[in-house]
């Protein structure tokens, strides 16, 4: 590992900073959480609380002009992830955004291109690649036990059915609603599982009661190959169904539960400690399908889940010895996947991925 540590500056302290960025990147060896960048009084007491070492600021700019600091987290609300990032690659730092990369493709193509000009790293946080269960199904399909995969399933079932009033989220900003959210992580997941789509059809609903932005989608992405990817989350589901559910031509996968990480980080927890991101055996998926023309019916052990192989990636590409797990390009498709999805549901049909 190099001596010299990777100086990281975080824009925004509130969810996205406070509980997915700052305790993963500040966990990794080889980067060292520099700057952060809050503005409410609490956001800020808070920050010196938990990372003494680090400067809070105020003012974006003393993180753009500061020398020091190699990579840059825009950990900020959706509508200002282009604005900022672009900023950040002009002054010459690598950079991080959190999910989901921008509002718009165009404004992602832009950005991809700003990073070549610029030389610097240019990725997006999809941390749920490394979530317990997908690294488990990802490592089933692999495996072909199911057989030919024809269905898969993935959901992100809660129960908010009063509209939050204090949150950004709740608001009809650009990049707002559920689609941007959670939709960003299961198109994602897709992607990397079955590559783009040839055809997309979307369902957008407000559902609660005084609600104003989408907090329904159910997207179906339609391969070539016979395939078909839905993807569904909502607001109003108050008993969870499965996570995820895969049918093949020999079997299926069940899976119930959510990765455990996400809570234990709201709970303050450290990545560093004993069993992160191990599941516990009662949530571990059910597995029924034939192998060499026996039925194999039981429990499968779920994959350690760890947002570090996020951070662990990029301080390595930073560095040059291995390639960018995240690609800009990839997060951009996802959004594309998210216009598309729009227009489905406006126009009530089937689109093309283009």
């Amino acid at each position: 590992m190099t001596s010299k540590p990777i100086n990281i500056a975080l824009l925004g302290f509130g969810t996205a900073g406070r509980v997915f960025h700052a305790p993963i990147a500040s966990a990794v060896e080889g980067l060292k959480l520099s700057k952060i960048k809050a503005n409410r009084p609490e956001s800020i007491a808070l920050a010196r609380q938990l990372y003494p070492d680090a400067a809070v600021v105020s003012e974006t700019t003393s993180v753009l002009e500061d020398e020091a600091i190699d990579l840059v987290i825009v950990a900020t609300t959706n509508d200002t992830h282009y604005s900022l990032a672009k900023a950040a690659l002009e002054a010459g730092k690598h950079v991080v955004v959190e999910k989901p990369f921008t509002v718009t493709s165009e404004e992602a193509n832009e950005l991809i291109e700003l990073g070549r000009q610029k030389g610097k790293l240019l990725t997006v946080y999809q941390n749920r690649r490394w979530d317990s269960d997908f690294k488990t199904v990802k490592k089933l399909i692999e495996s072909a036990m199911l057989g030919r995969l024809v269905e898969y399933e993935a959901h992100f079932d809660r129960f908010r059915p009063i509209p939050a009033a204090e949150t950004w989220k709740e608001k009809e900003l650009p990049g707002s609603g559920i689609l941007y959210d959670l939709g960003a992580h299961l198109i994602d997941q897709a992607l990397v599982l079955f590559g783009t789509p040839h055809e997309i059809y979307a369902d957008l609903r407000t559902q609660r009661s005084g609600g104003k932005i989408t907090d329904s989608f159910d997207l179906t992405l339609y391969y070539a190959n016979g395939l078909k990817a839905i993807l569904k989350a909502g607001m109003l589901v108050k008993q969870p169904g499965p996570h995820f559910i895969l049918s093949g031509d020999k079997g299926s996968f069940v899976k119930y539960g959510l990765d455990v990480q996400e809570a234990a980080l709201k709970a303050g927890l450290s990545p560093t400690g004993a069993n992160w991101g191990v599941e516990p055996e009662e949530i571990w998926g059910k597995l029924d399908t034939e192998v060499q023309g026996q039925r194999i019916v039981g429990k499968v052990q779920s994959e350690a889940g760890d947002y570090r192989a996020f951070y662990d990636n990029v301080r390595d590409a930073i560095l040059g010895i291995a390639e960018l797990e995240v690609k800009p390009e990839q997060a951009r498709n996802t959004i594309r996947i998210i216009e598309l999805a729009m227009q489905s549901s406006k126009e009530k049909r089937a689109v093309a991925y283009h």
